[in-house]
């Protein structure tokens, strides 16, 4: 009896799981075809196939949505916890060329930019979705940069501050490609593209940060 007991709650939370799923990704459809603004939780319950109480009790208001959408697709940027030590230069060359690649490739997605270019959109109507894109979306690719030039700073391979070192090699690896994807006069590159950027972006970083006479190799 126990175990049918506990086996119907499982059940019960993966059902709830995969309908807040649907529920978030009947929100963000709605908030690219309509605008954060004018879509209304009615419109995201339709669309969802759930009650207004359901959709309330498992994710929230609109607001909680549009937050909940955003985490969704920053989780993509953590940095992984078998993060090789950063011992010598090559591996932290190896470890930016992977972090910028799989960087690049997820924010040029396009349901990425339509993100950006709502928060852009809604800029004057609705200012918590650039707040929210800002604080949890771009934050999440910030902190892991961040925690990559902290362990090669510990390590003794660069010097400088961690956000600074993040914010220089987050501006070699982008240049202009991110307005220009924003603007709509530039294809996302193909993964050979991205993959070719991070690591000229990587080797020109270490070039301007020459190791120092008493640091590793």
């Amino acid at each position: 009896m126990a175990t049918a007991s506990v086996s119907k709650r499982r059940q019960e939370g993966g059902d709830e799981t995969a309908v807040r799923e649907r529920i978030l990704d009947a929100a963000f459809a709605a908030f690219m075809k309509s605008g954060y603004a004018t879509t209304s939780t009615l419109e995201i319950a339709t669309r969802a196939r759930v009650s207004k109480r359901e959709l309330y009790a498992l994710v929230g208001n609109k607001q909680e949505m549009l937050i909940g959408c955003i985490s969704q697709r920053a989780k993509r940027l953590d940095v992984p916890a078998d993060l090789p030590a950063l011992h010598d230069r090559e591996t932290l060359e190896q470890v930016l060329t992977s972090f910028g690649t799989k960087f690049v490739r997820e924010i040029s997605d396009p349901t990425v930019i339509a993100v950006f270019r709502l928060a852009i959109a809604e800029a004057v109507q609705a200012p918590e979705v650039a707040r929210a894109l800002n604080s949890i979306g771009r934050e999440a690719s910030r902190a892991a940069l961040r925690k990559i030039m902290a362990q090669a700073q510990a390590s003794g391979l660069l010097t400088g501050r961690p956000a600074e070192l993040a914010q220089q090699f987050a501006g070699l690896l982008w240049r202009d490609l991110l307005v220009s994807l924003l603007l709509g006069v530039a294809e996302r590159p193909t993964l050979r593209e991205i993959a070719g950027r991070a690591r000229h972006a990587a080797a020109a970083f270490l070039q301007l940060h020459p190791p120092s006479n008493d640091g590793p190799a």
